[in-house]
């Protein structure tokens, strides 16, 4: 794809190799304007049809390219929607860099109505993707092929209970950083399915969890008993067997821990 400086023997100047008839620009502006060119047509292609109902030559008929030419920057659509994946866990990233210091409370509602904000332009395509995203083993949330970008925005929620004032103990904020991820891809997949008005019932799930939060106390055992086997639970269910999972046993004594 692209093009290689050679220095000739007799230490004349360098020069570029030329490129064949057809052959990608590599990284040029060119190059990068035809790539995201044809990203941004299959993206608003699997939002207008779905993702099944998308062909990958139709997406190079939109764009006015060879079907040739879309294969050297997306060989599949798989390829499209691991883009897509990354290019938003890469704007959430940035935008979560703004999380203010205060309690895990504010700083998490902070981290699930950024992720609304980033991911709203692209809710059509997201709602057409829902099937791939939580019944798809290779492509889906939890797949292996996805894991870079999971744990980007996943480090975000992370971050929020253990960066914050009234952060717990060490095991406990890392339990429930996992568990508040959790919660936030249960209200976007709401959002997502949400047929209301301008996804109001969304709107107002989220004041709800706004109001209820300050009733999850960690101060009691129990609480933070539940919060370390509810965290165990979702690892073992959702995890793939790459991400790094403490053991059973030691999970089991943690909970005995707190317990007392």
């Amino acid at each position: 794809m692209f093009s290689k400086t050679v220095k000739p023997p007799d230490n004349r100047p360098q020069t570029a190799s030329p490129r064949g008839p057809g052959r990608p620009p590599g990284r040029t502006p060119r190059g990068t304007a035809a790539k995201q060119r044809l990203y941004d047509v299959a993206v608003e292609l699997v939002a207008e049809r779905g993702y099944e109902a998308t062909t990958l030559r139709e997406v190079a008929d939109r764009a006015g390219v060879s079907v040739g030419l879309l294969y050297r920057y997306f060989p599949s659509k798989r390829a499209v929607v691991l883009a897509l994946y990354e290019e938003l866990s890469a704007q959430y990233a940035t935008r979560a860099d703004e999380m203010q210091s205060g309690r895990w409370r504010d700083r998490f509602m902070f981290a699930l109505t950024t992720s609304l904000d980033v991911l709203r332009p692209h809710r059509g395509t997201l709602a057409a993707l829902v099937p791939i995203l939580v019944g798809d083993a290779n492509d889906g949330l939890f797949s292996p092929a996805t894991a870079s970008s999971r744990r980007r925005v996943q480090r975000v929620f992370h971050e929020a209970v253990v960066g914050a004032t009234d952060a717990p103990r060490p095991e406990v904020a890392a339990a429930l950083g996992r568990l508040l991820y959790l919660a936030h891809l249960a209200v976007i997949l709401w959002w997502l399915l949400d047929k209301s008005r301008q996804q109001r019932a969304t709107t107002t799930l989220v004041a709800l969890l706004r109001q209820a939060l300050p009733a999850l106390t960690l101060r009691f055992s129990k609480v933070r008993s539940f919060v370390v086997a509810g965290d165990r639970l979702f690892r073992e269910a959702l995890f793939d067997r790459a991400e790094p999972q403490a053991s059973n046993s030691t999970d089991s004594l943690t909970v005995a821990k707190l317990s007392r």
